[in-house]
């Protein structure tokens, strides 16, 4: 009678970023709605303009402005007391750089802007590389599951053993399917960057590398030799 094996096979793969999204607001506030209004349109036209001419130079990939988004609150000091409305207006940009040297230096550049706040940088790959990618970890998942059930055959005296099954990690098993929806996961490590514009250079903004991963579980049989 054949034996059954059932074995998870695991597998990564990392490359370099080819893009690097860089999310930043425009925001101002103050007593007067209108002033608070026309100075934060100023700051947003000005970073506009700086941003379609990374785009005219071929630095970038695609870059979206958000509308002005306008609130008033009436905050409270320390004795309790409420104050004056304070108007706040603020905007949001996202620049997707293909020139992830030029990046580092206009990020630097553009936060020493009181106005403009660096909220982050997402390091991403284009769509055919990061399928490319994944293939490749789905693959490398499918040899795992293969070399341990060959490992697990011989240790028990067994021939070859053949497969019967193979699914997406949770599929064969009572586990949950991970989050992505399938066997491959990527995970974007972000760079260790400065956002405060206190002086720091582009080399503060290298990234590290993506990882992409894969796991697949599979079935095998195999009979004694």
């Amino acid at each position: 009678m054949a034996t059954v094996i059932a074995v998870r096979g695991t597998a990564e793969e990392r490359i370099a970023p080819e893009l690097g999204a860089v999310s930043l607001t425009v925001s101002a506030s103050g007593a007067e709605r209108d002033a608070t209004l026309a100075r934060t349109t100023e700051s947003r036209d000005a970073l506009i303009a700086a941003v379609q001419g990374l785009d005219d130079s071929g630095a970038l990939d695609t870059w979206s402005a958000g509308q002005l988004q306008i609130s008033s609150h009436r905050p409270w000091n320390n004795e309790g007391k409420q104050l004056p409305v304070v108007h706040q207006v603020n905007a949001d940009v996202e620049v997707v750089f293909t020139d992830l040297a030029k990046l580092g230096e206009w990020v630097s550049a553009v936060s020493v802007n009181g106005r403009v706040s660096v909220g982050g940088i997402d390091w991403r790959l284009t769509d055919a590389t990061r399928k490319r990618t994944q293939e490749a970890a789905q693959q490398g998942a499918v040899a795992d599951a293969v070399a341990k059930a060959a490992v697990y055959a011989a240790a028990l005296g067994l021939g070859t053993p053949t497969p019967v099954e193979l699914a997406d990690t949770g599929l064969l098993t009572a586990q949950p399917v991970p989050p992505s929806g399938g066997g491959e996961r990527m995970f974007a490590m972000r760079a260790s960057a400065d956002m405060s514009g206190g002086g720091g250079g582009p080399s503060e903004f290298t990234p590290a590398l993506l990882v992409i991963t894969a796991s697949v579980e599979a079935r095998f049989t195999a009979d004694a030799v």
